[in-house]
């Protein structure tokens, strides 16, 4: 979600002033390359919690 809201203030659909948080930082830090591959990713089948193992 962040990766969307930086990539569209790159591209100047959305004012720079508006971004927060993590958003700001990737807009500052990673080309627009960069935040496209990462807004694209699909999160459908992704887990939603890392499930956890216990070892012994």
């Amino acid at each position: 979600m962040a990766a969307g809201v930086a990539l569209a203030a790159k591209r100047g659909q959305k004012p720079k002033a508006s971004l927060k948080g993590a958003s700001k930082s990737m807009a500052k830090s990673m080309s627009t390359k960069q935040l496209r591959d990462i807004a694209k990713t699909k999160r459908k089948s992704l887990p939603k919690k890392k499930t956890t193992t216990a070892k012994k």
